[in-house]
């Protein structure tokens, strides 16, 4: 008796039409140019770069495979650099405990102990507050 292989049939990739293309490769402009505009915006004096930025990276991430493979693995090599940015990516993102936190780190990445007045103000908002 012989035993009878079958190949899995192959998925048969459709071919695009011009049209979705070019949507496709104008998104992509799109979304490197808000990147770049962002990425300068965040240089700057204001505060409109960084939301620019992930808009752009939004579009970029959504529309290419490449892009999205690079970020994954820049993702599972640099964990903690990139966590933040992938909760600002989710469909709800968490931009108030996000923004939070990188205060926190980026506190006491600069600051001695004894000066950082985010910690403090953290403590002084949620103290729990005792029932008479």
């Amino acid at each position: 008796m012989t035993a009878i292989t079958e190949r899995a049939p192959r998925l048969i990739r459709r071919p695009t039409s011009f049209r979705r293309r070019a949507w496709r490769f104008a998104l992509l402009t799109v979304g490197w140019l808000l990147m770049a505009v962002g990425l300068v915006g965040s240089i700057l004096p204001g505060h409109l770069g960084l939301p620019v930025l992930m808009v752009g990276l939004i579009i970029v991430l959504r529309t290419s495979r490449p892009a999205r493979r690079l970020f994954i693995g820049l993702q599972r090599r640099h964990p903690r650099f990139f966590f933040p940015i992938r909760r600002l990516l989710r469909r709800k993102p968490e931009v108030l405990p996000v923004a939070w936190q990188q205060v926190l780190r980026t506190e006491r990445f600069l600051l001695p102990r004894r000066w950082r007045p985010a910690r403090r103000v953290r403590r002084w908002l949620f103290v729990r507050r005792r029932v008479v």
